[in-house]
């Protein structure tokens, strides 16, 4: 099995394809995305000198609504990565059931080499190379891996500076650009700068809601050890969100370089002030130092990936103990990982459903900036918990339907609702 998340996930969708019985010209279509963008922008250092950055926007498939999907910013950015997370966004939108197709980009950098002001000629020049292939009724990035809320007004502003200039240059016109011919272009934007309230918890608190809803089915109610892979957003979010809930207990979490582990339980403002003063997790006083390796193996109830792609492969899988795998990154269990679990009867809630919560709230902030109307955190966070208590039942029932995993289920309902469209 390679490595490669673009096979996997063609793999996934061929397993699709012959439970279903697809008609072989939607597998074409689906296994095809509709366009894909390469482009080579200068972005000027602070040395004054001129370096050229490789960038990618992949846009899967619209058949459901415009192109919707993150902006990562990181070294190993490839044209395989972006197609495959692309993909991930067309099946997560179809599984959670907004009108939003899957697009994604990304540019080959290493972030944390630049200065701050690097980093927003960066972002501005990447919005430059794109500016004629998005928009709010075409593609609506957000932020991924290394961007965030300040990369996004970065760009939202430069799109609103070059579709200002677009048009005067075109029609010579003096109207001003309304808020929505730019506003909607960007999503996961500062709160007070068209962002939606609940936007930066979103992720996890869906998880959490489909968690939730996995205990319920599984009749699960004892005291609950939990692992998490990551602590960026994600990963913090949600192990916060699991702590102040009083079943669960998050004994280990880690970051990309080590994790530290303490049965009785991790206190997460330690964590996140020894993440800030030190750069890592490790040497928190009163834990034991794990490897990433490691913590996937740990003895407990749930373990949550919300790190990158490709971390329980065949090599590890009959070594996790784990009951309950939720999958709040994109592409952490390789496939032949998954028949693995299956057969020790794991139950894996998939990342297309688990960390389906962003692209949920991102798709509200959509919808307010359209309508200007914004909502409340509580509006937000309910309207949330209804779509994602939606979409497990769905998942669920496909899945016992079709007698297959959780996975399985999801990505059935997905290519079911999207092919209807074509």
């Amino acid at each position: 099995m390679s490595n490669n998340p673009f096979k996997n996930a063609v793999e996934q969708l061929e397993g699709v394809a012959k439970l279903i019985k697809l008609d072989k010209i939607y597998l074409e279509v689906l296994l095809c995305p509709e366009r894909m963008v390469e482009v080579n922008f200068p972005v000027k250092m602070d040395n004054g000198r001129m370096k050229i950055f490789q960038g990618f926007r992949m846009q899967y498939n619209s058949v459901r609504g415009p192109y919707k999907g993150g902006i990562r910013f990181h070294p190993e950015v490839s044209e395989d990565e972006v197609k495959a997370l692309s993909f991930w966004m067309a099946m997560k939108c179809a599984v959670v059931n907004i009108p939003l197709g899957g697009g994604k980009g990304g540019v080959v950098v290493d972030p944390k080499k630049l200065s701050k002001n690097e980093l927003k000629r960066l972002s501005q020049g990447y919005v430059k190379a794109i500016f004629d292939v998005i928009g709010p009724d075409k593609d609506i990035p957000a932020p991924d891996v290394y961007t965030n809320a300040q990369v996004m007004d970065w760009m939202v502003l430069e799109y609103k500076k070059l579709k200002i200039k677009n048009q005067n240059y075109r029609s010579k016109s003096k109207n001003k650009i309304n808020d929505k011919d730019w506003l909607p272009t960007f999503t996961g934007k500062p709160v007070g700068k068209g962002g939606s309230k609940g936007r930066e918890k979103a992720t996890a608190l869906g998880g959490y809601f489909v968690l939730n809803e996995s205990l319920k089915k599984n009749k699960i109610n004892k005291k609950i050890t939990v692992a998490v892979q990551g602590v960026g957003n994600v990963g913090c979010n949600i192990a916060n969100i699991l702590s102040n809930d009083k079943r669960f207990v998050v004994v280990a979490v880690s970051d990309s370089r080590s994790g530290v582990f303490r049965k009785e339980g991790i206190n997460l403002e330690d964590v996140m002030k020894q993440k800030k003063e030190v750069g890592t997790v490790s040497g928190l006083a009163g834990t034991k130092k794990i490897t990433n390796s490691e913590l996937l193996e740990l003895d407990v109830d749930i373990l949550v990936p919300a790190a990158i792609e490709n971390q329980i492969t065949k090599d590890n899988a009959r070594k996790i103990k784990a009951n309950i795998i939720l999958e709040l990154a994109n592409g952490p269990t390789t496939p032949e990982a998954d028949k693995i679990l299956f057969r020790k009867k794991k139950i894996v809630i998939p990342d297309i459903l688990a960390n389906a919560g962003g692209v949920t709230v991102s798709y509200f902030e959509w919808l307010q900036n359209i309508d200007n109307k914004y909502w409340s955190e509580e509006k937000v966070n309910k309207k949330l918990e209804v779509i994602m208590k939606k979409a497990f039942k769905d998942v669920w029932n496909s899945s016992k339907k079709h007698k297959v995993d959780l996975r399985m289920g999801a990505d059935v309902l997905a290519v079911e609702r999207i092919v209807k469209e074509i």
